[in-house]
């Protein structure tokens, strides 16, 4: 099959059984592109990972973008991004609809159930890959460790993830006298996070307003779900009025249980307050700028790993980049294993998947058919 086609067909796929957040997306991804079908070196894949925490935005949709640019240029680079959302988009209109309709969300409990076990055997597979691949040297497992800590402290990520790259090219520059080269390259990227949300005057729904609005928010945002529902509610509900707090909540609740990036809950609010095109011109205001953040970071990853300096900067994002990870996959599972169920499912998951190396994407939807099963 043609790259292009490849690329369309494996985050179609990925975009349909990605469930669990960003962390579980990751590593659905190094499983398949990495593992299975050696679209690249895990080195390659860390530093992909590393350049899409510089970055504000989606991180599991923008590591997808780059893995399609990857693999098939810049139209892999487009075709990636939208077959990796498009299902999560169609899923979360399908629930804005019935949410509408019937006044209640569909319910996904079970499903969830089922799926969250395995998703940690996935999780805990790629860490386990991906960390021997980056903690090669004490200094990186300091810095994985520091970062551990620092996270379950609950410290900012963006802080976390500019001190854990600093510090490794502050121990770099201290052994030797590095070659010219410069981490100025990454200042544009990173100081982004500074950025916020301004507050506005009290104004009318408009399509448009609507629109500039989410480009905004993909444009600026940092971190994880919780801090996207801070930035809605900051303006929706509190300035303009244009939802309710309840229907933010059920919002960000759609994003979550559905599979792929947690973004769509763009889609769901963009529904809720101006139709069919209001989900559509929501989606695409939230996701436009990571495909742009991408098409200009992309190339400067090769510099920076040639720069000593830049390439230690991007060894220490990458060991911190894996601490937040673990912490994530050590909540998921506070999450998951719940009863003798649950356990047994992530058991039987963790089994498929390092003894006769079953994809992911089939454990995913296995351990969903369980939940469902158990449920009735």
């Amino acid at each position: 099959m043609p790259p292009l086609g490849e690329v369309a067909r494996v985050f179609l796929r990925l975009g349909l059984t990605s469930f669990g957040g960003p962390a579980a997306h990751i590593a659905m991804m190094e499983d398949e592109l990495v593992r299975r079908r050696q679209w690249l070196p895990r080195e390659e894949f860390l530093d992909l990972l590393g350049a899409t925490n510089l970055i504000p935005g989606p991180n599991s949709t923008e590591l997808a973008i780059h893995l399609g640019h990857r693999r098939a240029g810049w139209p892999g680079l487009v075709v990636a991004g939208v077959c990796f959302i498009v299902p999560a988009m169609l899923l979360t209109l399908a629930a804005a609809w019935a949410y509408v309709r019937f006044g209640t969300l569909p319910q996904a409990g079970a499903l969830l159930y089922g799926v969250k076990p395995v998703i940690l055997a996935v999780v805990l597979q790629a860490l386990w890959g991906l960390g021997r691949t980056a903690l090669t040297t004490r200094p990186r497992v300091a810095v994985a460790v520091g970062a551990t800590v620092a996270s379950a402290l609950g410290v900012n990520e963006l802080l976390i993830l500019a001190v854990s790259g600093m510090a490794l090219a502050a121990w770099l520059r201290a052994r030797s006298t590095p070659p010219p080269g410069s981490t100025l390259a990454l200042a544009p990227f990173a100081l982004q996070g500074a950025a916020a949300v301004t507050a506005t005057a009290s104004v009318p729904f408009s399509l448009g307003g609507l629109f500039l609005f989410f480009v905004k928010v993909g444009s600026v945002l940092f971190g994880s779900g919780y801090v996207l529902l801070a930035f809605l509610r900051a303006d929706l509900v509190e300035h303009w009025g244009w939802l309710t707090e309840a229907q933010l909540l059920d919002a960000v609740a759609v994003g979550q249980f559905t599979p792929g990036p947690v973004f769509t809950t763009a889609t769901f609010i963009g529904y809720l307050v101006g139709g069919v095109p209001g989900a559509g011109l929501a989606t695409l205001g939230i996701f436009l700028p990571a495909f742009v953040f991408v098409a200009i970071s992309g190339p400067l990853v090769p510099r920076l790993r040639r720069s000593r300096t830049a390439g230690a900067v991007l060894d220490g994002v990458n060991a911190a980049s894996l601490a937040l990870m673990a912490v994530v996959t050590w909540q998921l599972g506070r999450a998951a294993l719940v009863d003798a169920w649950t356990v047994a499912l992530g058991v039987v998951g963790a089994v498929l998947l390092l003894r006769w190396r079953v994809n992911s994407a089939w454990l995913v939807l296995g351990g969903a058919a369980v939940g469902l099963l158990l449920a009735l």
